[in-house]
This record gives structure tokens, C-alpha cells and sequence, in this order.
């Protein structure tokens, strides 16, 4: 039995809808400005360039349906997106051997402080400040690719009080699940446990303490996030 200097932090797990299984989390990558709208919205091109990716932090994953309003930060914006849960991985999968590796689906949102992101941007420094702070991605219940069936298409939305804030369809993913999980295997040995978030629609915007977000897409039912 091996002796630690510390105790051991606990694993990062996350429910899986209608089972009292757990998905252990490894790793979470986040994709870039991956719907052209959203891309626009930005101040960016749309056209099709090579991804660029990001990490949150495994315990940045909160799946108790609250978001507390962070520190340091007067300007959070909402960003709904589906993740996409690993059963396996390696290195240099080819586009059309991705989808096995694929456990699941889970509504998301990457929570952002964009006053601090875009700070670190004007500086050309990391975006881990705006991006990788506790708790930044609520996440619903995953829903295992055995149920759904492989998600490639379907609308995915988000509320906030009532009122639509982003729409947008899965199949206007400029890079798709596939084409992500291949690139990504390219510089990192994918596994089971990682997590892929797959980009935001256009729409994002400020939240507020007492709002109420609610996310849904094809597949995956919804999942309501209050910010407290």
C-alpha cells in the first residue's frame, strides 16, 4: 500500500442519468470559437482554420445545478455546450475510428469571467483566469452513446430566465466530435475519463446573482443551473 504525504484529493466524478454509476473525470479540453456565428460575434473569422483548444481543471466540473457568482469579476457570460465523455483513447486516432472511443453526452456550460479573459488576451498571456476558476462548468447528467445514439446534429439552447439567449444547431460545429477527438489525439494521448467540450452557439452573454439558465439539446433532455 503505498504511503502518500498528503491525503489523497478525492476523485472528480459525475452522474450518469437513470444508473448509480459514476464517470470518473481525467481530463477536460474545451474547443475554441466553434460555431461560425459565435466566432463572428467574437470579432473573429469564421473561416476554417486549425482548432485551438483550452483546459478547465477536472474539479472545475460541478454538476449540482448552482453556479456561484466568482470573485474578481463584473462581466460572467453564459456559454452552453455539449461535452462529450471518453471510454478510451491514444494517440493519432483517425477520424473515422473517433466516435468508438465515445462514452457519452452531457449539457454543459463553460462559464466565463470576460472581463478578466479579455484582459489576459490584450496581454497575450493564458486565459486560465477567466476560464478555469471553480465550479465554471456546470454540467448535467451524462447519457450514454448507447442511449442517445451518436449526437452529430440537433438543436441546443439556452435559457436564461425564461428568455432564449443562444440557439443553434449541433451540425454547424465547425470542427465535428470526430475531427476534435483525432486532432486533440494528435498532441495529447486522449483516455477514458476525458472530457471534450465542443463549443458555444452565438448569443453569449452576461449573467446575474438570481438568474436561472436553462440548457437543453437534442438527446440530452435539459438541465436548469440557478447563479447564486
Amino acid at each position: 500500500m503505498t504511503d502518500y504525504a498528503i491525503d489523497v484529493p478525492p476523485v472528480v466524478a459525475l452522474p450518469i442519468a437513470d444508473s448509480q454509476t459514476q464517470f470518473p473525470v481525467r481530463r477536460v479540453y474545451c474547443i475554441g470559437r466553434n460555431y461560425a456565428a459565435h466566432a463572428i460575434e467574437m470579432g473573429h473569422d469564421p473561416d476554417r482554420e486549425p482548432p485551438f483548444f483550452f483546459q478547465k481543471n477536472p474539479n472545475n466540473l460541478d454538476p449540482s445545478g448552482e453556479f456561484p457568482y466568482p470573485p474578481h469579476s463584473s462581466d460572467v457570460h453564459h456559454e452552453v455546450e455539449v461535452a462529450v465523455m471518453l471510454k478510451s483513447g491514444g494517440t493519432n486516432i483517425a477520424i473515422a475510428d473517433a466516435e468508438a472511443h465515445v462514452f457519452g453526452y452531457a449539457l454543459s456550460l463553460d462559464m466565463t469571467r470576460r472581463d478578466l479573459q479579455g484582459a489576459q488576451k490584450k496581454m497575450g498571456r493564458p486565459w486560465e483566469i477567466g476560464k478555469a476558476f471553480e465550479r465554471s462548468a456546470p454540467v448535467g447528467p451524462i447519457h450514454p452513446v448507447s442511449q442517445t445514439g451518436l449526437l452529430n446534429e440537433g438543436p441546443i439552447s439556452l435559457r436564461v430566465n425564461g428568455e432564449v439567449r443562444q440557439e443553434g444547431d449541433m451540425n454547424q460545429m465547425i470542427w465535428k466530435v470526430p475531427e476534435m477527438i483525432s486532432y486533440l489525439s494528435e498532441y495529447f494521448e486522449l483516455a477514458a475519463g476525458d472530457v471534450i467540450l465542443t463549443g458555444t452557439p452565438s448569443g453569449v452573454g452576461p449573467v446575474e446573482r438570481g438568474d436561472t439558465m436553462e440548457l437543453s439539446a437534442e438527446g440530452l433532455g435539459s438541465f436548469t443551473v440557478k447563479v447564486v
